[in-house]
């Protein structure tokens, strides 16, 4: 007999528990049906009391929020019947709890994505009911294949649970399995995390462990443990009063609050918009909409001339960069300095911006560290920076002492000096000490436009002349007169066309010249800029 003869015959029927080979079907339908009655076990998730008391709460399931936020038809799921089984003596499938997590690849306007999304209906999210393998599929697929990361936290998110030693009666040392995923993963993809409900433990630090994240008004909170377990240390709060927005999105642990999950799921996809997938890809350019020479004439007299009265820098982000572009990050916390990203002639780009309704913008140490997440963001996906300067100095005092606004501005110094991208500095108005010198990296060519109200130095003059001027002051016939002279002189040698005169102020324009200026930078800027991973990588 030939060797294709021998292959060409019929295999031998199969017998025992392996009994459903017997008959030689023609088809694998009954083994669809029986994909599909898993499917729809899985459907049901934690089972209809836990949904019920989800939607009781004023959440979506996690389903819900997966068609939600994906584009239409988009999402393509992976491990749908992954779970926990119980078989008959018949090794028939009894019962099926489905795992507390799903998973998968979809589409944000029209951008591919994964989704990992923690089901709250399963065990509020514990490791007890979690498939490990589902977190790192997730953390893996994202990164490799260059997708950005969306994460719906609800729960531990896969963290632990005392039932556990139910099941695996021991302690044990503690690891953190697949965080070196998470750690690689900020450094090659953008990593969005939406913060959808109690987020504690595992969920907390995955919440903490992203690019941008956001919480939901007395929906969701943040914390290490929850109340039960403060309590047992002496304190006895409600979850709000843990971990709730007001303290979360006030320290900087979250970037943004919302007022419902739709929200949340808006803000997700703006965030993104303005990202490249990858750092292999440069950030996603839009046709133009709006005028690249256009020029607002409330510029020229939006800083205040007598030096002294704080102004709205938003306004300028608004008058300068493209109409309806600016999204603004971290709006609760380090308040001195206002941050965010826009376009600029359909150009993404990221803002930092003296604030000086905040202690005048001084750089006070959660400015400071604003400062350094943001350049971070900025230098690892490759965003142009525009930085409209107004800086005093970093803050003085006890207090500030006490916060360490030495050791986190000296960090936010660095995270300026070794930006890979290009960064444009438009001087506003204040540049003192070192905080004020931290415009852009000063190893790069400089790229600078200053406006007539600028006021820079190594110190402010004006606290230091009579300081300096004591005695003088203090032996004249007419003190008053003597002191108006030596402010006289001292308003002049400020005077910032003296500084350009030395070349120190490169450029002094027209404040209505400055959006056409900022195009011409932006265009130019994006010539320069490279792909594949950044020098030093986002810190923590």
């Amino acid at each position: 007999m030939l060797a294709s003869e021998e292959y060409a015959q019929p295999f031998l029927p199969l017998t025992g528990r392996y009994g459903r080979f017997r008959n030689r079907a023609m088809s694998w339908e009954k083994s669809i049906e029986e994909l599909r009655r898993r499917e729809r076990l899985a459907e049901r998730m934690g089972g209809d009391e836990p949904v019920s008391r989800q939607k009781g709460r004023g959440k979506l399931t996690v389903r819900e929020r997966v068609a939600f936020l994906a584009d239409p038809g988009s999402f393509h799921e992976i491990g749908k019947i992954a779970g926990r089984a119980n078989y008959d003596t018949d090794e028939e499938l009894q019962d099926f709890m489905a795992s507390n997590s799903v998973i998968g690849r979809a589409r944000l306007n029209d951008r591919p994505v994964f989704i990992l999304g923690d089901d709250f209906t399963v065990r509020g999210g514990a490791a007890d009911a979690s498939i490990r393998g589902k977190l790192f599929l997730a953390l893996k697929q994202s990164q490799e294949y260059r997708m950005p990361l969306v994460q719906l936290i609800d729960g531990t998110g896969g963290g632990g649970s005392i039932k556990m030693f139910e099941q695996d009666p021991r302690t044990y040392i503690p690891e953190t399995p697949g965080w070196e995923f998470v750690v690689s993963g900020m450094a090659e993809v953008p990593y969005v995390s939406l913060g959808l409900g109690p987020c504690a433990g595992m969920g907390a630090g995955r919440l903490a462990a992203s690019h941008f994240s956001v919480l939901v008004k007395e929906l969701s909170q943040v914390f290490v443990a929850g109340p039960p377990v403060t309590r047992a240390l002496g304190e006895d709060v409600t979850k709000e009063e843990l971990g709730g927005w007001q303290i979360q999105a006030r320290n900087g642990t979250v970037d943004a609050v919302v007022e419902s999950e739709a929200e949340a799921f808006e803000a997700a996809r703006q965030f993104l918009s303005y990202l490249p997938s990858s750092v292999h890809d440069l950030p996603p350019v839009l046709p133009p909409n709006d005028d690249p020479k256009r020029k607002e004439e409330e510029l020229i007299s939006i800083v205040p001339t007598d030096g002294k009265t704080p102004y709205k820098p938003r306004k300028i982000i608004a008058a300068t960069v493209d109409k309806g572009s600016f999204f603004e990050i971290g709006e609760q916390w380090g308040r001195g300095i206002v941050t965010g990203l826009a376009r600029i002639d359909g150009h993404p780009v990221g803002i930092l911006a003296g604030d000086p309704f905040f202690l005048d913008g001084a750089w006070t140490a959660d400015v400071c560290d604003k400062v350094t997440r943001h350049m971070d963001l900025c230098s690892t996906f490759h965003l142009p920076v525009i930085h409209f300067v107004d800086c005093p100095g970093f803050a003085c005092g006890v207090r500030h002492e006490t916060e360490g606004v030495t050791r986190k501005g000296v960090r936010a110094m660095a995270a300026v000096y070794q930006a890979t991208v290009p960064i444009c500095a438009v001087v506003i108005r204040k540049a003192y000490g070192l905080a004020g010198s931290a415009m852009f990296n000063p190893s790069k060519a400089k790229w600078r436009y200053c406006w007539p109200s600028g006021d820079w130095g190594s110190l402010p003059m004006a606290g230091g002349i009579e300081a300096a001027y004591r005695k003088e002051i203090l032996e004249a016939e007419d003190k008053e007169a003597y002191l108006t002279s030596l402010y006289k002189r001292f308003d002049a040698i400020a005077s910032p066309f003296r500084t350009a005169e030395a070349f120190f102020a490169e450029e002094i324009i027209d404040p209505r010249d400055t959006r056409p200026l900022l195009v011409d930078f932006v265009h130019h800027a994006w010539r320069t800029l490279e792909t594949g991973r950044t020098q030093f990588g986002p810190r923590p």
